[in-house]
């Protein structure tokens, strides 16, 4: 292969191209054999296809790859490390130090261990997922969710699919598909990874009808756009934004009593949910009681969020209004596992005993924590860390914010304690991308050129953990 006289090849990257081993030569090196039996020949074939490319690339930009790094006898490492890099899961957990408690992109909730051990019993084994042990014949699996949500919540009915966006599109399948949805224009809200409300409606074929403004809509605006074609009002929470100063939005019992005056479904999108009463850290966000007691037919919320449960999209309701949802055929395309109906029991059960949910489930511990109990656990860890890595940071426990998280109540700021850190000889975003690359890997926030760990999200336990990977990081 003549490359020399190609156009932007060098003599020396066509010499290099050229000792590029076929794939073919790998997988006869004898530093492979192991590797193929244990991994499969077809994971190795294509890890060598993938190292060679990689080589490839590098020596045509320009790369500095001497001619010895194109051995087999060194290339073969290179593939084995790829090949059982690709078996290795990219899913791991992490010490959460940023102080977001439901933080979207690092899992939501943590289970409580009841949930866990739930999960574990029914993941193991076959199960009765849809099988009625008392007839020995087919059940449903909205048997072993819907009584303990009813007696939590006192609903006629209840429904789980797989997160609150589908529940909201279930009820507009079910009840609006080819109709009209009276919205408020406030309400049009934006939720995680540019998922829109209109988009959601656009989906079930329901048609959008926005009434009032931005910051005011009244119950006249909601009165005067009611059609023959409309089906139904939807009331959606804005968990993820405040809109402050001249505002009116209208309450939702007073929703309610216009839309059954017409004849019309009122559904209440609570999005994050909450089913536990007297939290400060809660009382701004409407709960799940309040919705129903006012008499909305159906409301839907997250089980992830400020519930500290697995993903789900929990629906409640008269039981008319349930049963006609449970019947629809795209139920069956959102419902949920035998795992996510186990973490969910085990969630709930909790709350029939409320003070040991907020001591049992982690999210509403984390949010119930005070601050001398933060500041001391702060002040344990500052003094580890200066122990194990003084030389090489500074270190200081102060007071600071943290933040509920899961786009629920965006202005509450719950008074936390940081250990800050000041790394010596690399840069703060240095010591945060290496911490990125521990074990356990740990994830701060940056404020003000200082990593910040948030020992409200730090789980108990994970101490020693950040002690050692942050000694680790600093080098």
């Amino acid at each position: 292969m003549a490359r020399g006289d190609s156009k932007g090849v060098s003599d020396r990257q066509a010499g290099l191209l050229r000792a590029l081993p076929a794939v073919e030569e790998l997988l006869e090196m004898p530093e492979l054999a192991g590797a193929i039996d244990e991994l499969g020949r077809g994971l190795v074939v294509d890890s060598a296809r993938a190292v060679v490319e990689r080589l490839r690339a590098g020596i045509l930009a320009g790369e500095d790859v001497s001619e010895d790094a194109l051995a087999p006898a060194a290339m073969a490492p290179l593939v084995e490390e790829a090949a059982r890099a690709a078996l290795a899961p990219s899913l791991t957990p992490l010490v959460n130090a940023t102080g977001v408690v439901v933080h979207t992109n690092l899992g939501r909730s943590v289970l409580a261990p009841e949930a866990m051990a739930a999960v574990e019993r029914v993941s193991g084994a076959y199960s009765n997922l849809e099988y009625d042990l008392a007839a020995g014949k087919r059940g449903s699996r909205h048997d072993h969710i819907t009584d303990i949500i009813v007696s939590l919540t006192g609903a006629g009915n209840a429904l789980v699919v797989n997160n609150n966006a589908a529940a909201v599109l279930l009820a507009l399948y079910t009840f609006a598909a080819g109709k009209e949805v009276i919205v408020s224009r406030g309400e049009l809200i934006e939720i995680g990874g540019s998922f829109r409300i209109p988009d959601i409606m656009a989906s079930s074929s329901a048609k959008l009808v926005e009434v009032g403004t931005t910051n005011k809509t009244k119950l006249a605006d909601y009165e005067k756009a009611i059609t023959d074609e409309t089906a139904m009002l939807l009331l959606v929470h804005s968990s993820n934004y405040k809109i402050v100063g001249f505002t009116a939005e209208v309450p939702i019992a007073d929703l309610v009593k216009l839309g059954h005056e017409r004849g019309l479904m009122v559904v209440h999108d609570l999005g994050s949910g909450v089913l536990v009463e007297g939290m400060a850290a809660l009382s701004d966000e409407p709960s799940v009681f309040d919705s129903l007691a006012a008499g909305a037919d159906i409301v839907t919320f997250s089980g992830d969020k400020l519930l500290g449960g697995p993903q789900a999209g929990i629906v409640v309701g008269k039981d008319e209004h349930i049963r006609a949802m449970k019947a629809h055929p795209m139920a069956r395309a959102l419902r949920v596992d035998k795992m996510t109906l186990a973490a969910l029991q085990a969630t709930l059960a909790l709350y029939l005993r409320p003070e040991e949910a907020i001591a049992r489930i982690p999210t509403l511990r984390m949010l119930d924590e005070g601050a001398g109990s933060l500041m001391a656990r702060a002040g344990a860890l500052g003094t580890a860390l200066m122990a194990a890595a003084g030389d090489a940071a500074s270190f200081a426990v102060e007071e600071d914010v943290s933040k509920v998280g899961g786009g629920a109540l965006p202005l509450v700021e719950l008074p936390t304690a940081v250990c800050a850190i000041s790394p010596k000889g690399i840069s703060v975003d240095e010591l945060a991308a290496r911490l990125r690359d521990t074990d356990p890997i740990v994830i701060g926030r940056i404020h003000r050129e200082r990593l910040l760990l948030d020992a409200r999200t730090i789980l108990p336990g994970q101490e020693a953990g950040v002690v050692a990977a942050v000694k680790t990081a600093l080098g």
